[in-house]
């Protein structure tokens, strides 16, 4: 017999993400629990040397194919500009307008102001200024707003679901994935933010790249960081968004390009794991008595193979590598793997202490996306930056935010922050290692004084 608390729910939502390599839905209940999941791969092209292209229908049609497979379980080209999230829930009500988060984090577009006309003229896009900016968007809702009247018929069709469900002004995808973490129920980890104000989180939302996602309830200026943004992600609240360029692409890119990466791969596969799973339980193996992290004291990593987002936020800064030897074997590229995991972890305390600097407080680190699922990652963003980090019980969170909206534009919570409460839920909780803590703040200075260093040989050879 089910108590009160515990009955099936009965109203269910559809949280669709939109990622670089594929579409994933879930479909997910009131509890935030993901019942079904489906996800389709989308086309990129490479038409030349870093020049990349994807096709806004191929991804509306995989946006198709995922959420009909959950059930189982044209544009104009100069009519309209959107950005992905906007054409996706035009596509699904027909309504051209625009969510503030897509606006206020890509467009210009300010919460209290509107756009700026001057911008355009300076960029030479005055059109876009005509006829009440029809073309970009004059209407602008905050995340979760009901759209029209919902599934169009042609929408509807092709999702394989019915007419007029409702559909929530978007969010872009780091920012669900924020939504997805930041308010989790906590009750019971032994967690210090639990009685804390959620100004006192940040999430992490890591994939390809990383976005870092606090949220304060005045605006906060934060050099290198972007924001602050009025309810871009959590309605009544100032978001302040760092971030890394590369993240698990880099770690891709060092694991990939090491020569024992051949010998690393059929290893991996002749025990049924992943590549980093296999390397984590290397990396074990070597460690002999002391902790793992020890394994790095004389290799160190800069990070930014792409130039760096924040709190630098400088695209010339390259990647660094600073104790090499002759050594290629599996051992060596499982310590490379490390140093790298490590420098991604380091960059986060830096971002983190950026952000601090300028008036925030953050005790708590929330992890979601797909570098949250690596053991290895998750520990070393505890021990480098000293905090605890919370896992979401649902590890799709980017589809759980997705799914929170739907849930708000249904009306089935009165608020986002109430059905935030509810849909999310902590997992598992990664305690830093404090006795380790000298040990990173060495590393830390290291890391530090490796971009001043590259700053001097820029200056130099840039000099007379």
């Amino acid at each position: 017999v089910m108590s009160g608390d515990e009955q099936e729910p009965s109203s269910y939502y559809v949280g669709v993400d939109v990622g670089t390599g594929s579409v994933r839905a879930a479909l997910v209940d009131q509890r935030g629990l993901l019942l079904a999941f489906a996800d389709q791969p989308i086309t990129k092209w490479e038409p030349q040397f870093n020049h990349h292209e994807q096709s806004s229908e191929d991804i509306w049609a995989a946006c198709c194919v995922v959420t009909k497979n959950l059930r189982e379980t044209c544009w104009d080209k100069a009519g309209h500009f959107f950005d992905l999230p906007d054409f996706l829930s035009w596509k699904a009500t027909g309504v051209t307008a625009r969510s503030l988060c897509s606006l206020v984090c890509k467009w210009t577009y300010s919460a209290e102001k509107g756009w700026d006309d001057s911008f355009w003229k300076m960029i030479g896009l005055e059109d876009f200024v005509a006829d009440n900016y029809s073309k970009i968007g004059n209407q602008v809702l905050p995340p979760a707003a009901s759209l029209g009247s919902g599934l169009t018929p042609e929408a509807a069709r092709e999702l394989g679901l019915p007419v007029g469900i409702a559909v929530a002004a978007s969010l872009i995808d780091a920012h669900a994935g924020g939504l997805g973490v930041i308010g989790a129920d906590v009750t019971g980890h032994g967690l210090s933010c639990e009685g804390q104000p959620v100004t006192s989180r940040l999430a992490v939302i890591c994939g390809t790249s990383s976005c870092h996602m606090g949220i304060s309830k005045d605006p906060i200026f934060v050099p290198g960081v972007w924001g602050p943004y009025f309810s871009a992600m959590v309605p009544g609240f100032w978001l302040n968004e760092g971030g890394q360029s590369v993240t698990g692409k880099l770690i891709d890119h060092v694991v990939q390009g090491h020569a024992a990466f051949p010998e690393l791969q059929a290893k991996a596969t002749a025990r049924c794991q992943s590549v980093y799973a296999y390397l984590n339980s290397h990396l074990d193996l070597i460690k002999k008595a002391q902790p793992v992290g020890f394994l790095t004291v004389d290799l160190h990593v800069w990070p930014d193979f792409h130039g760096n987002r924040s709190p630098l936020a400088d695209l010339t800064l390259k990647g660094m590598v600073t104790g090499l030897t002759l050594s290629q074997d599996l051992d060596d590229l499982a310590i490379l793997y490390l140093a790298t995991v490590q420098a991604i972890a380091f960059g986060t305390r830096f971002i983190i202490e950026a952000m601090e600097a300028a008036g925030h407080s953050i005790s708590t680190l929330f992890l979601c996306g797909g570098l949250s699922k690596n053991p290895l990652f998750v520990q070393m963003h505890a021990d480098i930056t000293g905090m605890p980090v919370v896992l979401s019980q649902e590890v799709e969170s980017v589809l759980v935010g997705a799914a929170i909206l739907g849930a708000c534009a249904s009306g089935d919570f009165a608020s986002v922050q109430e059905a935030m409460a509810r849909m999310s839920k902590a997992g598992k909780v990664v305690f830093p290692r404090h006795e380790d803590k000298k040990y990173y703040d060495k590393k830390y200075r290291v890391f530090r004084k490796l971009v001043e260093h590259q700053k001097e040989y820029s200056a130099i050879m840039n000099g007379d």
